[in-house]
């Protein structure tokens, strides 16, 4: 089947519902999500969102906070225009019903690595959630928008789909997607703009926080339709995932706000470690907090270290993390009385696909907006609590481009679109393989492009992947569609770029960390990575 609308949404995290409602006020918005609509990223987003309210705080210190935190690569002018409409964003959250956390009346300001002053709001420690919720009730009053669930986007329709197309013709516009429906078909979906707001890829790596539908599939599907990737060897790895030897499926997050109120990080001895790293100890920011578990780990051969709380006020850290006591008590760890083992964990891509100040990716109706895109906010490290930020203001602004600058409708480009060739084979002996195959491509990837990397391990990383990725792709071509098919093809893509764009860079810098190459070079990286096709170059910052 054939579906139309102004704006297709691809992804129901905080960056592509957000988008949906501002552009329901100028069009039709149809959101294709692979889950329930409320499985995302943003719905595990404990922290909170930063901005620069407090009375001791200012945009300047903000600012210097998120270039401080991205070693040198953010785009100041991106980072300038996030977080001088923070103010705007939160006020616009609390307008459609977001129940921030208050003391006294006054909006609650919790702290976290990386940040000079107490700007994090939050609503208590399910601040993702609560958003999420929020916005879903206000998309459910406009008629405009159709949400559709449990839908797989497969690949971008773009001019190399057209049935008189040339092979060799270069992939410029964007027509809508190709998408898997749990009926089993893949059925069309044609918009004026398409927005990819698709997440991350945690699930790239055996050890994460994200959720099982975190394959990066925007990314993916956005290399092979031709778009410019950047700084994909940015991954960042949260420094506190609960540590649990048996577990099954993401790990659980201990948010950043916890250290922030005062959590101190201890080894088996019971040592605080941190100062040794850092000055500022476990409010250092996440690269530095999780290569210095790293280290007490493999110097000290533990399978993982302690959040001690048990020196904060218990009825204002029940009242505080009611999520993460909860959680904690089904694993028979009683908060604050008991310290809460952990382990670092694959969290957040810093980034993905490239736009510019309004979403735009380098094809054309095209648009990107949270994690997936790399707007050049978080550079090569994010500071905590940016992230939902990010995906607020870049979605709007993508949606005010282009209610300015709205898309021409359609013309005949859907009739000339082949219809998807659904031929293949149900080989049943064979779906063992993608199990298999996801399970070594995760280890590759923890074991060799994990925390600190060497060029040795890379280039052993990359030829293991590219073999795996060569025989998904057989596979893929000669098998009926299945959402695992889709997300192991698409894993294999965004661990394949990671890997290629890690060992381009020669440095290290942010959460790249390269014990061949120990330091920051800043005469030759201070560059973002760009994968475009097989080219990997770097690209001077925005002056």
């Amino acid at each position: 089947m054939d579906f139309y609308s102004d704006y297709l949404v691809i992804g129901s995290g905080i960056a592509g519902l957000y988008f949906a409602l501002k552009a329901s006020e100028q069009g039709s918005v149809i959101v294709l999500t692979k889950k329930q609509r409320a499985e995302s990223n943003t719905n595990y987003a404990q922290g909170g969102i930063s901005a620069a309210i407090g009375a001791d705080d200012s945009f300047e210190l903000h600012i210097e906070d998120t270039l401080r935190a991205g070693a040198g690569l953010c785009h100041r002018d991106a980072v300038e225009l996030m977080v001088r409409t923070a103010p705007h964003a939160i006020a616009e959250l609390e307008r459609l019903g977001v129940e921030f956390t208050r003391t006294n009346g006054r909006l609650d300001l919790g702290r976290e690595g990386g940040h000079s002053r107490n700007r994090i709001v939050h609503a208590q420690d399910a601040t993702g959630r609560a958003i999420e919720r929020a916005l879903l009730s206000a998309l459910a009053q406009r008629p405009s928008v159709t949400i559709c669930e449990h839908a797989i986007a497969v690949e971008l329709i773009t001019e190399h789909h057209f049935r008189t197309s040339s092979p060799h013709r270069t992939s410029s516009t964007c027509f809508g997607i190709y998408a898997l429906t749990p009926s089993g078909s893949v059925d069309r979906y044609f918009a004026r703009a398409t927005v990819l707001a698709t997440g991350g890829c945690g699930q790239v790596y055996a050890h994460t926080t994200n959720p099982t539908i975190a394959t990066g599939d925007g990314i993916a599907m956005a290399y092979r339709a031709g778009a410019a990737i950047g700084n994909m060897e940015f991954i960042q790895f949260h420094p506190t995932a609960l540590y649990e030897p048996d577990r099954q499926g993401p790990a659980f997050l201990i948010s950043e706000a916890v250290r922030g109120a005062g959590a101190i990080l201890r080894n088996s001895s019971g040592e605080r470690f941190m100062l040794r790293y850092d000055e500022r100890a476990e409010l250092a920011p996440r690269d530095i907090v999780a290569r210095a578990i790293d280290n007490e780990l493999k110097t000290r051969g533990e399978r993982c270290v302690w959040l001690d709380v048990r020196h904060l006020d218990g009825v204002r850290f029940r009242n505080q993390f009611p999520t993460i006591v909860e959680e904690c008590a089904k694993r028979g760890i009683h908060l604050p009385e008991d310290m809460i083992p952990v382990v670092p964990a694959a969290h957040y891509c810093c980034g993905g696909v490239v736009t510019d100040l309004n979403g735009k990716t380098t094809i054309e109706r095209l648009f990107a907006c949270g994690e997936v895109a790399c707007t050049g906010v978080h550079g090569a490290n994010r500071l905590a609590s940016n992230s939902l930020l990010e995906g607020i203001v870049f979605a709007e602004r993508a949606a005010t481009y282009l209610a300015l600058h709205p898309p021409p409708p359609l013309g005949k480009e859907p009739e000339l679109v082949a219809p998807w060739d659904d031929s293949g084979t149900q080989n049943t002996e064979e779906w063992v393989l993608i199990a298999h195959d996801r399970d070594e491509l995760q280890a590759i990837m923890w074991d060799y492009v994990g925390i600190v990397r060497s060029e040795l391990r890379l280039q052993r990383a990359l030829r293991r992947i590219e073999l795996l990725r060569s025989e998904i792709e057989d596979f893929y071509c000669r098998t009926k569609l299945s959402p695992a098919l889709i997300e192991l093809r698409n894993l294999a893509t965004v661990a394949w770029i990671i890997t290629r764009s890690a060992l381009h860079r020669k440095e290290s810098r942010g959460l790249h960390t390269m014990s061949d190459y120990p330091q920051s070079d800043d005469t030759q990286w201070r560059c973002d990575t760009i994968i475009c096709g097989e080219q990997v170059e770097c690209r001077p910052l925005p002056s």
